[in-house]
């Protein structure tokens, strides 16, 4: 995937939601992977010509749980002119060691929000954003049909009550494999998640489940996804 195609899907799906307003501060999520870097290229690149005047910072929260390398990560902010900023925390001692916890995804992704939102209302900021893609809409509705019988995805855009912040997810119209290729094509400095449960999850079962469907039924990725989008789910926004 090109650079100008990411853009486009990004804006698109930002129109679409009304996810930026002039003058909002987004705090950005890095965490090393290859889809918060591609949303750190959308929205630097979308900062530039789009309508609405806007200001970014990124954030990476560091669990803690082995050396990351990020040293690319803050040359790469440096050359979009986005400041960066990593939180140091000892989530993963929490975790791994101190409750020895089987399961810990649902408490990992509690704490790590929760650091990331004090860090972003610290720097101002009126808005987060998150790079989850299609594939990862695609696969909550799957993981919450089949582990909690309900017909449920997240939002693209969230007013989170309790902080004040609005949660916005830019990059909702793109693949996991246009995002693989755009990180190969513009070589991103991708750091490797030191997560000792990386892979192993519910999640991962399902994208693997998804996979199969889909090279079993060409193109039935596709029609989930837009089944999801107008599926009137609630808490959805109108789409404009």
């Amino acid at each position: 995937m090109k650079l100008q195609r990411l853009l486009s899907l990004t804006r698109q799906a930002v129109d679409d939601y009304a996810m930026i307003n002039s003058g909002d501060h987004i705090a950005l999520g890095i965490s090393g992977g290859k889809d918060s870097l591609t949303l750190l290229y959308a929205l630097a690149g979308l900062r530039r010509f789009y309508p609405q005047s806007f200001s970014l910072s990124a954030i990476t929260v560091d669990l803690g749980l082995g050396n990351m390398d990020l040293e690319p990560i803050k040359a790469l902010c440096r050359q979009f002119s986005v400041p960066y900023e990593v939180i140091t925390t000892e989530i993963g001692k929490i975790l791994f060691e101190a409750r020895n916890e089987a399961h810990p995804c649902s408490l990992c992704a509690k704490l790590r929000k929760g650091a990331f939102n004090q860090a972003a209302l610290s720097l101002g900021c009126n808005k987060i954003a998150y790079a989850h893609h299609r594939d990862d809409l695609i696969e909550t509705m799957f993981l919450s049909l089949f582990y909690e019988g309900r017909f449920y995805a997240f939002s693209p855009r969230t007013d989170l009550d309790r902080s004040g912040l609005t949660l916005i997810r830019p990059l909702l119209y793109v693949s996991e494999a246009e995002i693989k290729g755009f990180s190969k094509k513009y070589s991103l400095p991708v750091c490797k998640n030191p997560c000792p449960v990386d892979g192993k999850t519910r999640r991962e079962f399902v994208k693997n489940l998804t996979a199969q469907l889909n090279r079993e039924i060409p193109g039935v990725k596709d029609r989930i996804f837009h089944a999801i989008i107008q599926g009137d789910i609630e808490g959805w926004p109108e789409k404009q």
